[in-house]
């Protein structure tokens, strides 16, 4: 957790404690709401303050240490001059190869074009801009000596969908797992996306702090931990919305279930809201009751709605996925 904590800092200085641990628990894959794992992060924490990599004001502001900011000047500069060499070594071989096969016309005089040569000019174009063979995919490569191709993906604006994603990053999308809150549903505004191949994940790396729709994108590598199902089978991009996974499969209906869990519900809701929702399939309501946060007294965004029969918990439940107060309704049966 500590590298984590390290990289988002290099990526932006400008955390607070809080924010700095939604953003570094989401990539870890860990819920930021979990105590163990923010138990885990202030134990981070303390260690590299203890360390002097990472500075905690008292207004709980949050930076590198200042021996580790001078030094990156420095790291940047022999990255520089060692990228400078290798564009020099690749310039100077280049020349030499031209310079050979120039040679190499003047001892052999090209043939008179035969007809389709000009085809098979564009198919030999057309080859190498082609995808990587399946064997390359995670080929380390310049800007990514892993190999990796899944990112992690933060401060995304909340009406981001998977076609703009795919517009703004270089190189081609292939997956996206939106992050949302398992229990509402609500976009936390980052994601997991896998990319063609390790090529195009270091491409999309080095746009990082680039905008879209006005917000600066946190862009990592994030390889999958083990035993993670990864690609998702069931998420290629189809240019659906943050978070609108809208219509989820319910689960078994208990025997003369009258009962109904609802979530992903909008903060502008209400009793009256929901009865004439409800009201639309000719389910009465019986009683309706709202959850809250224990600490804060929030709403949370879910609920629980009770009917007078089965019948119209049955109607109730066709509902699921519709669009209420500018939000797809979960539904769920419960007891």
């Amino acid at each position: 957790m500590e590298s984590s904590i390290l990289k988002s800092l290099e990526l932006d200085p400008n955390y607070t404690v809080k924010t700095l641990r939604e953003t570094v628990l989401v990539s870890e894959q860990c819920d930021p709401k979990d105590k163990e794992s923010r138990k885990e992060f202030k134990t981070a924490m303390k260690k590299l303050e203890k360390e002097g990599k990472i500075r905690i004001s008292e207004e709980g502001e949050v930076s590198m240490a200042k021996e580790k900011r001078q030094a990156e000047p420095e790291l940047k500069e022999k990255k520089a001059k060692k990228e400078k060499k290798e564009k020099k070594e690749k310039k100077e071989k280049k020349a030499k190869k031209e310079k050979s096969d120039q040679d190499q016309d003047l001892e052999d005089p090209a043939p008179e074009a035969s007809p389709g040569a000009e085809d098979a000019d564009n198919a030999s174009s057309v080859k190498l801009s082609s995808p990587v063979p399946a064997a390359d995919k995670n080929k380390p490569c310049k800007g990514n000596r892993d190999g990796v191709t899944r990112l992690f993906l933060g401060n995304l604006p909340f009406k981001v969908d998977e076609e703009t994603l795919k517009s703004h990053l270089p190189g081609t999308l292939t997956h996206v797992k939106w992050i949302t809150d398992k229990e509402t549903g609500r976009f936390y505004g980052s994601a997991f996306v896998e990319m063609l191949n390790s090529v195009d994940a270091a491409s999309a790396v080095g746009i990082a702090g680039s905008e879209l729709m006005g917000r600066a994108l946190k862009i990592n590598f994030a390889p999958a931990r083990e035993g993670d199902v990864w690609p998702p089978v069931k998420s290629s991009t189809t240019g659906g919305q943050a978070g609108s996974n809208s219509r989820k499969t319910m689960s078994e209906k208990p025997e003369n279930c009258t009962k109904l869990f609802i979530g992903n519900l909008s903060y502008d809701i209400d009793d009256d809201g929901i009865y004439k929702f409800f009201e639309n399939v000719d389910a009465e309501v019986k009683a309706v009751r709202w959850l809250h946060h224990k600490d804060s007294g929030d709403f949370k965004g879910v609920g629980y709605v009770e009917f007078w029969n089965t019948e119209a918990c049955d109607k109730a439940a066709t509902l699921n996925g519709k669009n209420l107060l500018g939000r797809p309704i979960r539904i769920d049966w419960t007891d």
